[in-house]
């Protein structure tokens, strides 16, 4: 028996709203009956795929967005989240190919850069100057900072990166580049260009491309290190950096953020802490929880080459998917990231350890919101570490 018919617009926010609380399992029970023929408004089929996403069952949400997709190539959003699941599930020859798309989204068009030269398809242009401009944010742009020496030595071209002023400065100590260029400023007269993330696709990256070489591909600056070193030098035991919020206004911050008072396992004999949360969630180090001993960094990190001297100079960074995490592996330095159920598509699945990064060691939560259990077993790690030294 067909189930009775239903008015998708009035139900649809309260369906999104079971999601976003991780009830994935309850939201896929009431839609499978309205699929059972097989057919059904598209959006039911996309809000059963993010059911079972949010479960983890990723890869079963896959056919269900392909099929839509191929349904309805035009509806780009759709071939965006399809991008995402495949680069999840490590399908990189695919997925790098959808995830042209991310500029086509109407909360993301606006963002796009218009550049009035051709770009550049991976062949060899010797003689050329090459454009590679950064986009989206700090953490992407130290992710894949690493492609800018891989896309000079293909395209034996002049390349010069163009990039944010609040990373300009790492980026100019790093090999692979001519010559950089502030984004906002005008460029010098260049031939092609590309984006940093399109980078991916054009040049074919593959899983076993990675972490590639050079690794670390950045390095702090010196000065600023002693500077740090000395800063940190009374504090006994394991220096441990680490913070727990991300920006607020990132779409699935309320799932990849928690608040202090969840990290006081942390506080352990012969272990100092150091905040290096930023935005509205420091001021929580100002008044921690008692019995949890915390020493604020944040009022004195002007920029990233601080967080990268003190990167530099503790022992090991803890904290949830954020930009240091990735500016800690660009580094080369001991990281340990705390990720939800449903992670953002650069951290694949199941794995504890991260290709992008060698020196990062990933605590994943076993169910949606559970980040007791990620804490306990960062804090049982941690304790393991201290005794070993």
């Amino acid at each position: 028996m067909n189930a009775a018919p239903i008015n998708l617009a009035a139900v649809e926010p309260q369906l999104r709203a079971l999601l976003a609380a991780g009830r994935g399992a309850e939201v896929e029970a009431w839609i499978k009956p309205h699929l059972a023929s097989g057919s059904g408004p598209v959006s039911l089929w996309l809000l059963l795929a993010h059911a079972l996403r949010v479960q983890g069952r990723v890869a079963e949400s896959l056919p269900i967005q392909q099929m839509v997709a191929d349904q309805m190539p035009g509806d780009l959003a759709v071939r965006f989240d399809l991008a995402e699941t495949r680069l999840l599930l490590g399908d990189f020859e695919r997925g790098w190919r959808e995830y042209a798309f991310r500029y086509s989204l109407p909360h993301t068009s606006r963002i796009e850069r218009k550049v009035q030269r051709p770009r550049w398809d991976g062949r060899p242009i010797p003689g050329k100057t090459l454009l590679i401009h950064d986009e989206q944010g700090y953490g992407d742009t130290f992710q894949f900072m690493r492609m800018v020496a891989w896309a000079q030595a293909r395209s034996q071209a002049r390349l010069v990166f163009d990039v944010n002023r609040e990373t300009a400065g790492l980026a100019s100590r790093m090999q692979g580049h001519d010559g950089i260029t502030l984004r906002g400023d005008l460029p010098p007269a260049f031939d092609f260009h590309c984006e940093l993330m399109s980078l991916p696709m054009i040049m074919g990256l593959q899983l076993a491309d990675l972490p590639g070489e050079p690794m670390p591909y950045l390095q702090a600056l010196p000065e600023r290190r002693a500077v740090w070193r000395e800063r940190l030098a009374p504090y006994p035991g394991l220096k441990i950096a680490f913070l727990w919020a991300g920006r607020p206004s990132h779409p699935n911050d309320a799932n990849r953020s928690m608040t202090l008072e969840m990290l006081k396992p942390l506080a352990q004999a012969g272990v100092s802490l150091f905040s290096i949360q930023k935005g509205p969630a420091e001021a929580q180090a100002l008044t921690p929880p008692p019995g949890m001993p915390v020493v604020s960094l944040s009022a004195d990190i002007r920029d990233f080459e601080d967080t990268a001297a003190i990167l530099s100079e503790v022992d090991l960074l803890i904290s949830i998917d954020s930009s240091p995490v990735h500016l800690a592996g660009a580094l080369g330095r001991p990281a340990w990231v705390m990720l939800p159920f449903l992670p953002d598509w650069r951290w694949l699945l199941e794995r504890e350890d991260s290709p992008w990064y060698p020196s990062m060691r990933l605590f994943r939560q076993k169910e949606w919101g559970g980040w007791v259990g990620v804490v306990e077993r960062v804090a049982l790690s941690l304790g393991e570490l201290r005794r070993q030294i």
